[in-house]
């Protein structure tokens, strides 16, 4: 679907099982694939949304490529690196350039750290900064940035509020200056008033930073205010794949038609025509759209998978 050669990140043929937690006889449990050979490539500094309901596999997908997650086949290369594989001093310069902002923005940050000692602490991981001074200088200076005032430096978070959290999150994954950021729902446990103050800072300072963007929502309105390109997932496979615009303008796949027709602020006309027998398709149906099959381009750089 794209020339590989020339992207900074490939994702190929990712897979992912996990096992439901099983009864006293049945301790391993079912299996549940959470990923199904899905693939994605991103160039620097591009923008990239990953969308789909819960269940979908997108913070599964968003775990893996930053190597929190191992996968069960396939992989995932940065500068043609394997995240996965690659060892000593190695592996501690890819998990620098690879950083993550996690929607539980409490259970991200150790209780036990003042938000200063929290927010240096990628620095002293990596190795970066001359010193101590250096360290507490950069910490002021990323505070500044995420909105932030100087006194909450010796705050605990939990006498923090989730807005104010969240953007600890932000400062501590970009203090590193990433090349790439994975954001997983990062507004979606916050108040809708907060959310829209994070997502505008979170714009600028990707604008800012130039740094590529992985970003993971359920929210197609917000996904299309910060991505130039989005992929669709459903139960762990990509359906649908293309130009942000075009794929909310234009979705071909079922399950894309379903999620774009269930936005309340979607225009009533384009609802109407995305709408089946007067209600939207039910995205949580078991096996209601199809999910196998070949790619094909309905138009230039826009894919779907057509089932057989």
């Amino acid at each position: 679907m794209s020339d590989v050669a020339k992207q900074w990140l490939v994702v190929e043929g990712v897979s992912k099982t996990f096992h439901a937690a099983g009864g006293l006889m049945n301790r391993r449990g079912r299996p549940v694939a959470a990923l199904r050979e899905v693939g994605l490539t991103l160039g620097p500094g591009e923008k990239l949304g990953v969308v789909g309901e819960s269940g979908s596999g997108k913070t599964t997908l968003g775990r893996i490529i930053v190597g929190l997650v191992t996968p069960d086949a396939g992989r995932v290369l940065l500068d043609g690196a394997d995240v996965h594989r690659v060892t000593g001093e190695a592996r501690r310069r890819v998990r620098r350039r690879v950083q993550m902002i996690f929607q539980d923005n409490a259970g991200a940050l150790d209780p036990r750290l003042r938000i200063g000692a929290a927010i240096a602490e990628p620095l002293k991981v990596h190795g970066l900064g001359e010193n101590d001074a250096a360290r507490r200088a950069l910490v002021a200076a990323w505070l500044e940035k995420v909105g932030l005032d100087r006194s909450l430096l010796n705050r605990r978070p939990h006498e923090l509020s989730g807005g104010q959290r969240q953007r600890v999150g932000i400062a501590r994954a970009l203090i590193v200056s990433p090349d790439l950021l994975v954001a997983d729902e990062p507004v979606a446990s916050l108040d809708v008033s907060i959310q829209t103050q994070i997502l505008r800072l979170l714009a600028d300072l990707v604008r800012e930073t130039r740094v590529a963007l992985v970003f993971i929502s359920h929210d197609l309105r917000v996904v299309r205010a910060l991505t130039e390109r989005v992929l669709v997932l459903y139960r762990g496979r990509p359906v649908e794949m293309g130009p942000t615009e075009t794929v909310i303008a234009r979705p071909r796949h079922p399950y894309t038609q379903s999620l774009i027709a269930s936005i309340p602020a979607l225009h009533p006309e384009v609802r109407r025509i995305l709408m089946r027998d007067g209600s939207a398709p039910e995205a949580e149906a078991p096996d209601r759209f199809p999910s196998v099959g070949d790619w094909r381009e309905v138009e230039p750089g826009h894919w779907i998978v057509a089932a057989d």
